[in-house]
């Protein structure tokens, strides 16, 4: 199963459809919350499953903070991260991670790319920003990941141009 990841879209639809359009074929989307009100729009494009939560920027959404779901026999905790403290680390989201029994975080909100793997096998994801990244280079950042039930996911950070 190959899954898209994105957060922090800011309303950015012509980058998102660009993202989308470079990663197709997908068969799901994971959307870390900040989209602005155009989530509606990049789940009826993306015409898979698609898992939203709200960001700190999501005003008028009736989306969950958080979110557990289940893809290919992998637990997953999405959130946006704001209400995580996540611009001082990754603490809070790997133990809401572990408290949900979740082998799989994804959030979003710093705007700067990563993928970890801590003990005893959990992968803690944010896909950067395709609105407005702030890594080095500020290139528009999103991830893909393959997974494969009893299989650790792979998971790759893309850029933008």
């Amino acid at each position: 199963m190959k899954i898209l990841i994105i957060s922090d879209t800011h309303s950015n639809d012509m980058r998102t459809a660009e993202v989308m359009q470079e990663a197709w074929p997908f068969d799901a989307v994971i959307h870390a919350g900040d989209a602005e009100g155009s989530e509606d729009l990049y789940e009826e494009v993306c015409g898979v499953p698609f898992y939203f939560v709200a960001g700190n920027n999501d005003f008028y959404t009736e989306a969950p903070y958080d979110l557990e779901f289940e893809l290919e026999g992998h637990r997953f905790y999405l959130t946006h991260g704001h209400r995580k403290s996540v611009h001082s680390g990754e603490k809070r989201v790997l133990e809401e991670a572990v408290k949900r029994h979740a082998d799989i975080a994804v959030y979003g909100h710093t705007h700067r790319p990563s993928v970890t793997v801590y003990p005893p096998g959990i992968t803690v994801i944010n896909p950067g920003s395709i609105g407005y990244p702030r890594q080095a280079g500020r290139r528009p950042s999103y991830c893909v990941m393959d997974l494969v039930p009893g299989k650790a996911p792979d998971c790759r950070i893309f850029y933008l141009q």
